[in-house]
């Protein structure tokens, strides 16, 4: 019992401490709504269900499992939420996790021996699909899109004339460091001539995608969209798939039961749909705040003389802001990670690659002056003019408010 104790203290004091004490800048975290939270906590966290529509040793299944009269529905109407909010003919929201759905589409458009053609993950690419990760286990081949590092971009005089070059089955666009929309027309273009598909992983821009912001993908000619769904989108963890193309979805669809999942855990696609109810009703206005907050703390950590990367370009237009890390520790003589345990010992919390993220705090109803504050606070720290300032961070937390959500059940 003592033991048992002990978790639930550790728990409440993690909640307590990263919930209401801390100043979180990770973009690829968010905050959940006491909704999702309640249908996460649910009796559908630990029931089975897998819908299959298919017939099995000679009888037809819709589930393989008995009780799922209400769960069956849950997920029909989860992705028909998703279908509307992401303007896509076809949806599922079984993977468990965005590296799952990415592994799905490379298990779904591609064979053995295939190229595929991704962002290099020394230019902020996934590392998941470069060579010794997800293709090695496929049997596929892994070449690099040409990038302009000035630009923070693919390169798109270049890499078409490569695309119809290599030949690749799958071309991705999307990182883990992204900053700036794609021009997505030149590459399907070239995705068209030589007969190849176009993924988008949009893990980390997801949410600003479903408030009609960063750009459009599926509009634009992509084939196929994979995501997690807990970084700007603010749903639990998890995944899904999005597509206009019905060949593409039966591929996709065909890989699912008994090939990369079994239950897919119906607590998370109940918490998904809700989510994805709240970015129906808030996500435009959420998403337009969140590239205004992410220019505004760009801007207010450049003038108060932390170094951030492309200035020439304002900075982004996504819910990240990348540091100059090299200057950061040229002139203040931190490293990464020791960049991160200073702030963090202030309670302001980062990860241990120089990105900030701003959609956490947009959930939580900052504006551009509290970005402004945010740089102070992230100024001070890093400067050494002041220690111990976490007080006031946990004063300025008490007038941040969980927003872009329903007030009641809807």
């Amino acid at each position: 019992m003592a033991h048992e104790n002990k978790l639930f203290s550790l728990t409440l004091k993690h909640a307590q401490w990263r919930m209401h004490e801390t100043l979180n800048l990770i973009p690829s975290e968010n905050i959940t709504s006491p909704q999702v939270r309640e249908l996460l906590a649910s009796d559908l966290g630990h029931r089975y269900t897998l819908m299959v529509n298919s017939t099995i040793h000679g009888v037809y299944i819709n589930n393989a499992y008995g009780g799922t009269k209400f769960t069956d529905q849950i997920e029909t109407e989860s992705e028909e939420i998703a279908k509307h909010v992401f303007g896509a003919r076809f949806c599922t929201l079984k993977p468990l996790s965005g590296h799952i759905a990415g592994m799905i589409m490379l298990f779904s458009l591609c064979a053995r021996n295939d190229l595929i053609m991704a962002i290099s993950a020394d230019l902020g690419g996934y590392d998941g699909y470069m060579a010794g990760y997800m293709p090695d286990k496929l049997g596929l081949h892994v070449d690099c899109l040409p990038f302009v590092e000035r630009d923070w971009n693919v390169d798109f005089e270049i890499a078409p004339k490569l695309i119809r070059k290599n030949k690749p089955r799958l071309v991705i666009l999307g990182a883990s460091f992204i900053l700036f929309p794609y021009d997505i027309k030149p590459i399907r273009e070239a995705c068209d001539d030589v007969n190849a598909f176009l993924g988008y992983d949009a893990s980390h821009v997801l949410g600003l995608i479903a408030g009609g912001e960063f750009q459009k993908p599926l509009k634009d000619g992509v084939d196929l969209v994979v995501g997690s769904t807990h970084k700007t989108l603010f749903g639990p963890q998890g995944g899904l798939m999005i597509t206009n193309r019905e060949d593409v979805f039966d591929e996709v669809s065909n890989r699912l039961a008994w090939h990369t999942l079994d239950n897919p855990h119906q607590n998370r696609i109940a918490a998904l749909g809700q989510a994805l109810l709240e970015a129906k009703e808030f996500g435009s206005e959420y998403a337009r705040q969140i590239i205004k907050n992410s220019k505004r703390l760009a801007n207010a950590l450049n003038d108060l003389g932390i170094p951030v990367l492309y200035a020439h370009k304002d900075f982004t237009q996504s819910h990240q802001v990348l540091l100059d890390l090299n200057r950061i520790r040229s002139e203040f003589g931190l490293n990464s990670t020791e960049l991160m345990n200073l702030l963090e010992s202030e309670n302001m919390i980062i990860d241990a690659v120089g990105r900030l993220g701003t959609n956490e705090m947009t959930r939580r109803g900052c504006k551009e002056d509290d970005m402004e504050r945010i740089a102070e606070f992230f100024t001070r720290i890093v400067k050494g003019k002041e220690k111990k300032i976490k007080n006031e961070i946990i004063e300025f937390l008490k007038d941040c408010k969980l927003t872009y959500c329903f007030d009641d059940k809807k």
